[in-house]
């Protein structure tokens, strides 16, 4: 009881003086993390996927979370985002999973940062860095490369019938080559991995074993040339589904922020693995006032009251990050009742009909996600109301929004 108190009193002082603040549960993500920790082999690495904000939970502070739990890499999107992990300290492996311009090789050699390699235009640009007089400006440090495969995803990567020519470029950058001035030793082929498009559906597991088969071609081919990289495939889903899949690391992304790849794996394994979301967005109540019937509410009066109401006005709106696809069919939890959104979204404002709650005050805390009372909001619910995805809903959270860790 004392330590509820406790955290209840740390929550009203850290969001002092703010209209609209984010609660991450430190204790959920310790859950999460451990439940997909039981889905993996003891040898298999663990990468967390901390790309765009930690998918909206804030980068930095997820990131020093995970350092903590003792994940083995940290995957972001772009160098950008590792060098702001740099920046703070975070000294764990980091992989770059996006697309790294041939301008900033030179920072993730300088910080020890590994780079995905998905095409042959990245491999000249390497070419071109890694010679003596480049070396000499990174102090002789390696560089730790990824290489992607496209197995069926469509986007970065190999295709099989590049295997041959790319075997022959990474025997290139990888060993003694006077005549192009390359060092041995100095670029690590790190690991080699690719990205399942369809394994969110439990029903139609084809297509990600034929993603499967095409893989197991580039691990064989690899092999026979001396190369044994780190072996990667798994995302959220397919760690769940897919465990002959692990191979030496899993990516895991939504699954450690608590939320589902898909409904489908939700309703297959919400029974064997327990998920727990770990995101609180809350606001105030910014002014009450009586409104009668027939009055119209909001941008173009497109909510035209049926009866005498009471409003609440609250300061968030879709420049937060809250969809204006809510208008009108949104709602919000306020001491654990629900209040519909009237009107439109406005770009700072939400109106909302708070007729039916008794006793409330202009201050009062309002729950846009997580939970009030017995009653609950998940990402899930917000992107059914607007056909949207949970993913789009997270990461589209306005980063200056203040992320509270509890």
């Amino acid at each position: 009881m004392a330590q509820v108190l406790y955290i209840g009193i740390m929550k009203k002082e850290l969001r002092k003086g703010l209209r609209t603040w984010i609660e991450i549960d430190k204790k959920a993500i310790k859950n999460n993390f451990n439940s997909f920790k039981k889905l993996i082999p003891k040898s298999c690495k663990f990468l967390a996927v901390v790309k765009s904000n930690a998918y909206g939970h804030n980068l930095t502070e997820f990131s020093k979370e995970m350092e903590k739990l003792g994940v083995d890499f940290l995957g972001v999107d772009s160098i950008t985002e590792a060098l702001a992990l740099r920046r703070e300290k975070i000294k764990i492996p980091i992989l770059v999973l996006g697309y790294t311009l041939p301008e900033r090789i030179e920072d993730a050699i300088k910080n020890k940062i590994s780079i995905s390699v998905s095409s042959f235009e990245t491999i000249s640009a390497i070419k071109k860095l890694v010679c003596h007089a480049s070396l000499a400006k990174t102090g002789g440090k390696k560089l730790n490369i990824h290489i992607k495969v496209d197995t069926g995803m469509g986007r970065h990567g190999f295709l099989l019938n590049d295997q041959k020519r790319l075997i022959s470029e990474l025997k290139k950058i990888t060993t003694k080559n006077d005549k192009n001035h390359l060092v041995a030793g100095n670029i690590k082929v790190e690991g080699l991995f690719t990205h399942f498009s369809s394994a969110k559906r439990p029903d139609d597991l084809r297509y990600t074993n034929v993603q499967i088969e095409i893989f197991n071609k580039w691990i064989e081919i690899f092999k026979a040339n001396g190369l044994r990289p780190i072996i990667h495939a798994c995302a959220t889903s397919g760690t769940i589904l897919f465990p002959d899949a692990h191979f030496d690391m899993v990516r895991i992304g939504i699954g450690l922020y608590g939320e589902w790849p898909s409904k489908e794996i939700m309703k297959a394994k919400e029974d064997e693995i327990k998920l727990l979301s770990i995101m609180s967005w809350k606001t105030i109540i910014g002014e009450i006032k009586k409104i009668p019937a027939g009055e119209r509410i909001g941008y173009d009066g497109t909510k035209v009251l049926e009866k005498d109401s009471i409003i609440a006005i609250c300061p968030i709106g879709y420049w937060h990050g809250y969809p204006r696809a809510l208008s009108n069919k949104g709602f919000v939890l306020i001491k654990g009742k629900e209040a519909k959104i009237l009107g439109r979204v406005c770009m700072d404002i939400i109106i909302v009909d708070v007729s039916d709650i008794l006793g409330i005050k202009v201050g009062e805390e309002v729950t846009i996600l997580g939970e009030s009372g017995n009653k609950k909001i998940t990402p899930n619910n917000i992107s059914d109301m607007i056909d949207g995805s949970d993913y789009e809903l997270l990461t589209g959270i306005n980063p200056l929004i203040k992320r509270i860790y509890l």
